[in-house]
């Protein structure tokens, strides 16, 4: 099953969409928006299900779903945490600086509460009041969880992921330091990140989800050219049940928590660096790690950040070449 929201309020209308991403239908008297049904899901899953269905059979009334018009499939959400499962990129980006990386990454995820009072439809645009801020796009996985109770196992976890999707995990690179520097975190560094036009079942994606973790390529395009081709599914240090856990190690997960697997990272196959994906590599999910990549190889960073005008393009398809949950399409744009 698939679902998303059209724009209409601040927390859209919920619709189901078909497979193929050509059509939608209301669904609003079962529940007027997503986090309705994520609130009821029990009782309101199967219900939509069925509608799901029979939109799929064309027995109901249907619309036609443009992407265009969708909102994020939760403009708002109660609660927004990203982790950083692919710790290749991170010891990537600590190496570039030549810093250490302690053991305990690779056994204990990293993770930091983000902003959701305002999550962006999947075309929306960036918005970039100052270039100097080194704006960078960062392409990833996210699932969102039914209500899990303090303490769940990993396995309990991966029972109550209701839905998954993408992001982009909009970052200021160069406010970052500076935050981090405090010992509080993120806040100004992290605007508002955008979602996927429609988020989909556990179950929609067939074997594609297995052991926690959405196996496929994410593709990125910067410009219109391709820039990340990397397996979602490879050299994922922690898969979403353990980073779901991980969350609710000391607090319950409300109903509608949104949990991002961090920016999706490929070692090449030779077990180094990445390559770009014009030197037959699998390319990148943010700029911050080709830039990483220079530095180590170069000595400095070539590749710029974002500014006004640039556009990203962010989409997985399935097996048969079809779009999953749609595209983030974006612009960056001055103001």
């Amino acid at each position: 099953m698939k679902l998303g929201s059209l724009k209409g309020g601040r927390d859209g209308r919920l619709v189901v969409v078909s497979r193929d991403l050509a059509w939608c239908a209301d669904a609003s008297h079962l529940a007027p928006t997503l986090q309705a049904a994520l609130d009821d899901w029990d009782r309101l899953g199967p219900q939509l299900e069925l509608l799901a269905t029979d939109l799929e059979h064309g027995v109901i009334p249907r619309e036609r779903f443009h992407e265009r018009l969708a909102d994020a499939p939760l403009p708002r959400a109660y609660q927004w945490a990203d982790g950083s499962a692919y710790v290749n990129h991170v010891e990537l980006v600590r190496k570039a600086r030549g810093a250490e990386m302690p053991a305990s990454f690779w056994t204990d995820p990293l993770m930091y509460q983000g902003g959701s009072d305002e999550m962006l439809g999947p075309r929306d645009p960036i918005p970039l009041a100052d270039e100097a801020w080194g704006c960078d796009l960062e392409a990833e996985i996210v699932v969102v969880t039914g209500d899990v109770p303090r303490g769940a196992s990993r396995e309990e976890a991966l029972g109550l992921v209701r839905l998954v999707g993408l992001v982009n995990d909009v970052s200021l690179r160069n406010l970052i330091p500076a935050e981090l520097g405090k010992g509080f975190g993120f806040v100004q560094s992290k605007p508002a990140s955008a979602l996927s036009p429609v988020f989909v079942t556990p179950d929609e994606l067939g074997d594609s989800w297995r052991d926690g973790k959405l196996h496929g390529v994410l593709k990125v395009d910067l410009n219109g050219q391709a820039f990340g081709r990397a397996d979602a599914g490879e050299d994922m240090t922690f898969d979403f049940g353990t980073l779901i856990a991980h969350l609710a190690k000391t607090r319950n997960l409300g109903a509608g928590t949104i949990i991002g697997s961090g920016t999706v990272s490929n070692r090449d196959a030779d077990g180094g660096p990445g390559k770009p994906v014009d030197r037959g590599g699998r390319g990148y999910s943010c700029l911050a790690e080709v830039r990483t990549v220079e530095t180590i190889l170069d000595g400095q960073a070539a590749t710029p950040f974002l500014k006004a005008g640039d556009t990203v393009r962010i989409w997985m398809e399935d097996a048969s070449g079809h779009s999953i949950f749609g595209a983030i399409e974006q612009e960056v744009v001055a103001g």
